[in-house]
């Protein structure tokens, strides 16, 4: 039974630029969606997170201390 909740559905990562300060904690935790610009700003080259990363995207996400990060579910 598929109710639409995150652990059966694909989620895709959401960063605000304008909230990250660069700390770089989300791409220490998660590089493969993580990324960091010249600046050392968050961004992210493929919004899509692969199932097997959901977890590790979700812990990056939730170590952010400027809370620039979400891993939302992706609306079809």
């Amino acid at each position: 039974m598929n109710s639409g909740d995150e652990s059966t559905g694909a989620m895709r990562a959401v960063a605000d630029r304008g909230a990250c300060c660069g700390y770089g904690v989300c791409a220490e935790i998660c590089p493969e969606v993580f990324k960091l610009d010249e600046a050392g700003l968050v961004y992210v080259e493929d919004d899509i997170v692969p199932a097997e990363l959901v977890e590790r995207a979700k812990e990056g996400s939730e170590a952010c201390p400027q809370v620039a990060l979400q891993i939302v579910p992706l609306e079809g």
